[in-house]
């Protein structure tokens, strides 16, 4: 049981390298809501107390400008920095390296401050409040060492209109505990149904498969054994200069090596969210449709 409200966690270090740009602060609500500001929003709604910032430290001035004015208040805020450097052991990081270590070197991050189970989600994905109630609850009555959960969204829920995408489909056993993850690539709509691209060619998948959008539920214990596999990590692909160390990759590992549990929470939620440039205008409806619906107010801080 769970003695302080649950924290959120949310994923701001990336480079958004395909957007082109610092999607994390781009207005995306009616009021010039950031995508992020909406899952503040419903975690607040759903009970977290506090919410913990992962990004980098050369843009962190404007990142809390943007944030900090209208959180004030609302709801406990820290930042952490992820940079190559942290947990690296010593080790000499290649100057060719630019790019950060991944999902779970970002939470590894996080290591010192820690203090309360906790939800980690991307900063410029829409999960939805079905979700984030849902997370609060497990972290509240269920979230143990060792006993950890993964959202599952639908499948149709988080397909594009755009073009293919990939998704990792969700294995789980007779008792909703995860067995594993495969990585699905290409998938895309036809005719109302779903397929995915197989090197034997095209294969439908039911709607209602379960996918990780890269919500987990933990506890500050699940970080401290990501250490040891974080030293294994470097020791593997220091100098592979894309290689990543990824939440998803950390848990199932821990599935694997019998140290702990993933529990899939299916949610009825609708994601989306902001890969490339063409993906912005359809957020911005999305989220105008909510607000229109009434499920969201005009303006998230008045």
């Amino acid at each position: 049981m769970a003695l302080k409200k649950p924290s959120l966690v949310i994923l701001a270090a990336g480079m958004a390298s395909r957007y082109g740009g610092n999607k994390q602060t781009e207005s995306f609500g009616p009021s010039g809501e950031t995508i992020m500001e909406y899952s503040i929003y419903d975690a607040i709604k759903a009970g977290f107390g506090k919410v913990i910032f992962i990004i980098r430290e050369e843009f962190a001035e404007a990142f809390k400008g943007v944030i900090e004015p209208k959180l004030k208040g609302r709801i406990e805020t820290e930042y952490v920095y992820q940079s190559l450097e942290k947990y690296s052991g010593g080790r000499a990081i290649p100057a060719e390296r630019v790019k950060p270590f991944g999902t779970s070197h970002a939470l590894l991050c996080c290591k010192e401050i820690l203090d309360a189970p906790f939800a980690v989600i991307n900063a410029d994905d829409f999960y939805g409040f079905d979700a984030f109630e849902k997370a609060a609850d497990f972290l509240n009555t269920a979230v143990s060492n060792g006993v950890y959960a993964c959202l599952g969204y639908e499948l149709k829920n988080t397909l594009s209109d755009n073009g293919s995408v990939t998704r990792g489909e969700i294995h789980v056993n007779a008792a909703g505990e995860m067995t594993g993850i495969t990585e699905r690539r290409e998938i895309y709509k036809k005719e109302g149904k779903a397929f995915t691209k197989t090197p034997e060619g095209d294969v439908e998948l039911p709607l209602d498969t379960k996918v990780s959008m890269n919500f987990f539920c933990f506890t500050p214990d699940f970080v401290n054994w990501s250490a040891l596999e974080y030293e294994k990590f470097l020791d593997k692909n220091l100098n592979e200069l894309k290689a990543e160390f990824l939440i998803p990759e950390v848990s199932d590992e821990l599935i694997k090596s019998g140290n702990g549990v993933v529990k899939m929470i299916p949610t009825q939620a609708i994601w989306f969210g902001v890969t490339f440039k063409e993906d912005a205008p359809v957020v911005k409806a999305a989220l105008q449709e909510l607000t229109d619906k009434g499920l969201y107010p005009q303006n998230l801080w008045i």
